[in-house]
């Protein structure tokens, strides 16, 4: 599973990168994380159309990293739809419609997964772990295919401004060959080439980009302090000199 992620690049750059036509203001104030936990507020890209021309347009915004239904009772199921999976999308109600209509990039630079490597002790239960940035080899974004979904708070006014709440899930797909090693599964990181199909919302079928080529990425071990969400900074991608993995996986 995707848990952990990090978004720094800045937004101009982005801009430039996606072809971005706005940017919402709550995205322009979201400050740079190398930890982006589940329930944080995250930036996203979209396509929709204006109610009034119709003309569509590729935006920046920001939504809660957990999915909420729009019709759940309370927003605090999100925590648990931090991912997606592509093998079940249409299997889920809350993701197949919103599989169909409301597909968006979730903006990061890499994202961290841990390796399991056996007893921490001799006998003892607690497995020890190898924390990895993965990240991008040869783009500078990690566009992770997303879906977001709209929720109303039944108990707010109309005239309340957090009424609406958006919020995104990452979809996830099985490990490429060169990733089983760390981890059974991982984001799914859109190649270039598929960024515009994937925003499309006249696209109400996009399962074929399931199947896309992902893009290539790049490992190396880092330091345990990504493990608490206490801890930000671009230290956490830096490599861990001492490694606790004997044999680091380097792609």
């Amino acid at each position: 599973m995707c848990g952990r992620f990090a978004s720094f690049t800045k937004d101009q750059d982005l801009t430039d990168e996606l072809a971005i036509a706005e940017i919402a203001e709550d995205a322009r104030l979201l400050p740079p994380s190398w930890n982006v936990a589940p329930t944080d507020p995250v930036r996203i890209v979209v396509e929709r159309a204006s109610r009034d021309s119709g003309a569509v347009t590729r935006s920046m915004r920001v939504a809660r990293w957990g999915l909420v239904p729009s019709w759940a009772k309370d927003p605090g199921v999100g925590a648990r739809m931090i991912n997606a999976r592509s093998e079940t999308l249409l299997d889920k109600p809350a993701f197949a419609k919103p599989f169909a209509a409301r597909r968006c990039l979730v903006l990061a630079d890499g994202y961290y997964e841990w390796r399991k490597l056996g007893p921490a002790a001799p006998g003892s239960k607690k497995i020890a772990k190898q924390p990895y940035w993965i990240h991008p080899a040869e783009q500078d974004v990690a566009a992770l295919a997303g879906l977001y979904e709209f929720w109303r708070n039944p108990a707010a006014s109309e005239t309340d401004p957090d009424r609406w709440l958006v919020s995104t899930t990452v979809v996830t797909r099985p490990a490429a060959e060169s990733m089983t090693a760390i981890h059974d599964r991982m984001p799914l990181v859109l190649p270039r080439s598929a960024w515009d199909a994937w925003l499309d919302p006249a696209v109400t079928d996009a399962s074929e980009l399931l199947e896309v080529e992902p893009t290539r990425l790049t490992t190396r071990p880092v330091r345990d302090a990504v493990g608490s969400v206490q801890n930000d900074g671009p230290e956490l991608i830096e490599e861990d000199p001492e490694p606790r993995d004997p044999k680091p996986v380097r792609v």
